[in-house]
C-alpha cells in the first residue's frame, strides 16, 4: 500500500506539473482561435510523450527489459484521449457546457484512469517465483 500511495504521489507531481502547463496552453490555444477538441488533441500528444520518461523512471521506477511498454503505455493514453474526447464531444458540443471547466474537470477523470492503467498494466512489474523450480513454467 506505501508503495502505492508513492507511486500516486510521484505521478500526481508529475502530471500536476504536464497538466497544469498543458491547461494554460490549452486555454491560450482556445483563447487565440483554435477549436476545444483540436487544442486538446494537440496538447495530448504532446503531453503523453512527455511524461512517458518521468512516469516510467520516476512514478512506477520501471526498470523492465519489456519491450511493449512504450506500446501499452501509447495504448494507455490511446485510451484517455478516446475518453476525454467522447465526454468533450458529449459535455460540450451536445450539453452546451462552458468547455474550460468541463477540460479542467476531465484533467483529473483522466488522469486518474491513466494512474491505474500504468500501475496494473503498463508499469506492473513481472511477478518473482516464489521457488526457481517455477521459473521454468
Amino acid at each position: 500500500m506505501k508503495k502505492t500511495i508513492l507511486q500516486a504521489a510521484r505521478f500526481a507531481i508529475v502530471g500536476l506539473a504536464s497538466n497544469g502547463i498543458g491547461f494554460c496552453l490549452y486555454l491560450l490555444m482556445t483563447w487565440a482561435g483554435l477549436g476545444p477538441k483540436l487544442s486538446m488533441s494537440i496538447l495530448f500528444a504532446v503531453g503523453t510523450l512527455q511524461t512517458f520518461v518521468f512516469n516510467k523512471r520516476w512514478s512506477f521506477q520501471y526498470r523492465g527489459k519489456d519491450r511493449m511498454v512504450m506500446l501499452r503505455y501509447l495504448a494507455a493514453y490511446g485510451i484517455g484521449y478516446v475518453v476525454n474526447l467522447a465526454a468533450l464531444i458529449v459535455l460540450v458540443d451536445l450539453w452546451r457546457l462552458p468547455h474550460a471547466p468541463v477540460q479542467g474537470a476531465l484533467i483529473l477523470a483522466v488522469a486518474a484512469l491513466m494512474f491505474l492503467l500504468q500501475k496494473f498494466w503498463v508499469f506492473a512489474q513481472p511477478a518473482v517465483p516464489i521457488h526457481p523450480s517455477e521459473s521454468a513454467l
